[in-house]
């Protein structure tokens, strides 16, 4: 049986930035406010004239991650991408991926796991090549969330948090089943699903046609919604808890870890996780002081910087966690 492994990594953001001090002239915040909470000091926001799309920006941190995979794009056997903000209802952007990319027919899955879509999506790229069914997997993790934000003081708990942009890795076999991913875990918990959440108008509780018959400018109903510390203090603890599952599965205990990179949900939860493992700093990654929460871009925007950063070298033992709205949560224990 082969393990994969991850070939080429690449990323894509806005050239756009956003501060805390641009926030605070459209709502009632602060820069102090902000980076007290969440660790935050910018993030990146499309723009109506970039041309940029949640399928786009994929495309473009893509072909970086094939570039450096030293593939052909034809060399691609199938297609995962992650997201909770595609182009359209449906299809999905695997497939615009596989057209705007310009290779051959091959197959493209959605995920929709929001924070925790990319390790959704490596977990299902990892069991495709190790059956030997695929060889070479293109998993990409991109988001918009500005277009769907309220940009007022009424959405200031949830609109400062999340920023815009795409990260991608290419999966390939390893025969040397020492590398590669080791095993990935997966959980979910459907009970507070409610906790974090968008109902999205049309495929929720409201029609489209209702929405706007209505034309209410208080209705919230489409507007997304956070039980901040209900879901801090799940994600404190299921962190920790899929971290070690992954650890134990490999007979590994935490001082083996070289480098962690958590979801960029909140940099409060970082820390806990990082003081919790007895990690340094050197073995926990974490960006999202400049790009805010990507949801399903986090986690392949942080691996990729570390990995240009040269933080990430031959042999080490890394693991990607994440915890979201589902709530799922899920880790990947690799051997780079």
């Amino acid at each position: 049986m082969y393990n994969s492994k991850i070939a080429g990594l690449g990323y894509y953001v806005p050239e756009n930035v956003v501060t805390n001090d641009d926030l605070s002239k459209v709502m009632e915040t602060s820069d102090a406010w902000i980076q007290e909470r969440t660790g935050i000091k910018e993030r990146r926001h499309v723009t109506k004239d970039d041309g940029n799309s949640t399928t786009s920006m994929g495309v473009k941190a893509a072909k970086i991650a094939i570039d450096r995979a030293g593939i052909d794009k034809n060399d691609i056997d199938f297609i995962v991408f992650a997201t909770l903000s595609p182009d359209y209802y449906f299809p999905g952007p695997g497939v615009l991926v596989q057209r705007d990319l310009g290779i051959k027919t091959v197959g493209a899955l959605d995920v929709r796991n929001q924070c925790s879509g990319f390790v959704y999506a490596v977990s299902v790229a990892d069991q495709y090549i190790k059956s030997g069914m695929y060889k070479n997997i293109l998993v990409i993790g991109s988001e918009i969330h500005s277009k769907g934000l309220d940009m007022t003081t009424r959405g200031r708990g949830v609109s400062v948090i999340f920023g815009d942009g795409a990260g991608a890795a290419v999966l390939t076999s390893e025969e040397d089943n020492s590398k590669g991913i080791l095993s990935t875990h997966l959980h979910s918990e459907g009970e507070h699903a409610e906790e974090l959440s968008l109902i999205a108008p049309g495929m929720g509780s409201r029609w489209v046609n209702e929405i706007i018959a209505d034309n209410n400018p208080d209705d919230e109903s489409y507007l997304p919604h956070m039980n901040g510390q209900f879901v801090f203090k799940n994600a404190v603890v299921r962190f920790s808890e899929v971290i070690m599952e992954g650890l134990a599965a490999n007979n590994l205990p935490p001082t083996d870890i070289d480098m962690l990179i958590p979801h960029q949900a909140n940099l409060r939860i970082s820390q806990f996780i990082q003081k919790k493992f007895g990690l340094s700093n050197d073995q926990v990654f974490n960006n999202i002081m400049n790009y805010g929460n990507t949801t399903a871009a986090s986690i392949p925007i942080a691996l990729t910087e570390a990995w240009e950063q040269e933080k990430i070298k031959d042999g080490d033992l890394v693991v990607l966690a994440a915890f979201g709205s589902g709530f799922t949560w899920g880790s990947v224990i690799m051997r780079w």
